[in-house]
């Protein structure tokens, strides 16, 4: 009977010990991180992408020395005109969303496909920096030729 019991205690001992890993290995950050671009044609000829990163912590810790890089835009392609494609943040608190905007201008026309965004960050109980990626962008069509549209259609209407 103390053998069944001291076997009782030890299994319970050991799901006590794997409930508390289980716990700390989740007070972490957890960042998820959306990117998303805008295509504002100015005129013929011309066109600018805005280009919009958000970076969300989900996780129930601060994620420390938050930086960010956004390198998939070719120079002989795109040129920034607004601010830049890298940005860092001391700190993203648990529940926390940062935002970074930058505008390129087009400058080669084709069919365009970004890179994910990467996102480093330090974790205090980690001695490596973590890594999180963005969410990739469609295809763009950048300086298409846009067929004119049709605002009115005509349609014969006949009274029987």
């Amino acid at each position: 009977m103390a053998d069944s019991i001291s076997k009782t205690l030890i299994l319970f001992v050991l799901f006590l010990l794997c409930c508390s890993n289980s716990h700390a290995s989740s007070d972490v950050p957890f960042i998820v991180t959306h990117k998303k671009v805008n295509l504002n044609r100015l005129k013929s000829g011309a066109e600018t992408l805005s280009v919009t990163i958000d970076i969300y912590n989900q996780g129930s810790s601060t994620a420390y020395d938050v930086s960010l890089l956004d390198d998939s835009w070719p120079n002989d392609a795109f040129n920034v005109i607004s601010d830049s494609i890298s940005k860092s943040w001391e700190k993203l608190d648990a529940g926390g969303v940062l935002s970074h905007t930058f505008d390129l201008e087009v400058k080669t026309k084709g069919v365009f496909s970004s890179e994910p965004a990467v996102v480093k960050f330090r974790v205090p109980t980690k001695a490596a920096l973590q890594e999180a990626y963005s969410t990739p962008i469609l295809p763009l069509d950048v300086l298409a030729d846009q067929t004119p549209e049709k605002k009115f259609e005509w349609v014969p209407f006949f009274y029987t």
